[in-house]
């Protein structure tokens, strides 16, 4: 008796497991368990005693914005372009009266030693400083870096470079004139007045000096060179300086001072800076300038004297007229150095 009850108890507690074991409820338990994914730790590492806190991100800088393509006729600003290379104490430790700054090709260092040599190492002139910069963009080519080098030792010698991270090109004219602009307007307010010079110009500095001290010269909205008036929109595709209909519609560019060489009071860079984002650059720098000026209700200034201002270089000059000239365009190095040297002389007067 004592058997069967024995065996019938034994034969429950199987069929207890039984059910048990051929549950759903217990088959999806079971399947979860072994279903969570683990990772055993590598065995020359015993495993962390206590758990290791979540991983945490470094605060990620802002990617650059993706800024639209400006086009053929349209160039990239304004942009968040930075000044990589301004150690000069221009408008820092001095305060000049007149400013000659003069963007040019990084490559061109030619240029700018003669330059360094001939007006540009005109410091202080009918009793007032003037100082001479070089602007400049990011050299290109397969040799850019080497480039790069070499200006960062060219400004240890001279203190003379400011260069911003656009990309120099001819195309980027307008680029390089805007950040000039926004370099004079943050650190040279308290200046009088600047001249933007070609590399290829040679400037009377003591004839500009002159000028510019002369009563009837404005102190203020003032910008003068040789002024087009009624300068046409191109319109012949084969043209480099072409621009379509539906960029600008009028017929004529408002007036502006030729870019070869201009000069403004220094009120005008920030000014011109604050009308820019109303209007979009085209790639033709000085032309641009004039469409700011025109937005700002203020109009270029004719020099006194026409001859101030001379373009054409095919055409030697005489001594006589090197007397009375504030930029003449010229033909290269030996052409501005020569009539740098005559202009110099006491005979050079008419």
């Amino acid at each position: 008796m004592e058997n069967r009850a024995y065996v019938f108890i034994c034969i429950c507690i199987l069929a207890a497991v039984g059910v048990i074991l051929f549950s759903p409820r217990f088959d999806k338990h079971m399947h979860n368990l072994y279903s969570v994914p683990y990772r055993i730790p590598p065995p020359s590492r015993a495993p962390s005693k206590s758990p290791s806190p979540p991983p945490t991100t470094s605060p990620s800088t802002s990617p650059e914005p993706t800024w639209e393509d400006p086009g053929p006729y349209h160039v990239a600003y304004p942009r968040n372009y930075k000044f990589i290379m301004d150690d000069t104490p221009t408008c820092r430790t001095t305060t000049p009266f007149l400013i000659l700054i003069v963007p040019v090709a990084p490559g061109d260092k030619a240029a700018r030693d003669a330059i360094r040599k001939t007006w540009g190492n005109e410091k202080l002139v009918l009793g007032q400083v003037v100082e001479t910069l070089f602007i400049i963009g990011l050299p290109g080519g397969a040799d850019a870096e080497q480039q790069q080098e070499k200006l960062r030792e060219e400004n240890l010698q001279h203190h003379d470079l400011i260069q911003s991270n656009f990309q120099d090109s001819y195309r980027n004219l307008t680029i390089k004139t805007m950040v000039m602009l926004e370099w004079l307007a943050a650190h040279c307010v308290k200046a009088s007045y600047v001249i933007k010079t070609d590399s290829d110009v040679l400037l009377h500095v003591q004839n500009l000096v002159k000028l510019l001290l002369d009563p009837s010269t404005a102190k203020q909205n003032y910008m003068t060179g040789v002024v087009w008036w009624h300068s046409p929109v191109i319109r012949d595709p084969k043209n480099r300086f072409y621009l379509p209909f539906d960029i600008i519609k009028e017929p004529e560019y408002p007036p502006y001072p030729l870019g070869m060489a201009y000069v403004m009071s220094l009120d005008l860079p920030a000014k011109i800076l604050s009308v820019s984002p109303h209007i979009k650059p085209i790639y033709i720098e000085d032309a641009y300038l004039g469409m700011c000026l025109k937005h700002l209700g203020i109009s270029p200034t004719d020099p006194p004297e026409q001859t101030m201002f001379i373009v054409d270089p095919r055409h030697p000059l005489s001594n006589c007229i090197l007397s009375k000239v504030v930029a003449v365009l010229t033909t290269g190095i030996t052409q501005m150095t020569s009539y740098w040297e005559r202009s110099r002389q006491p005979e050079a007067k008419c």
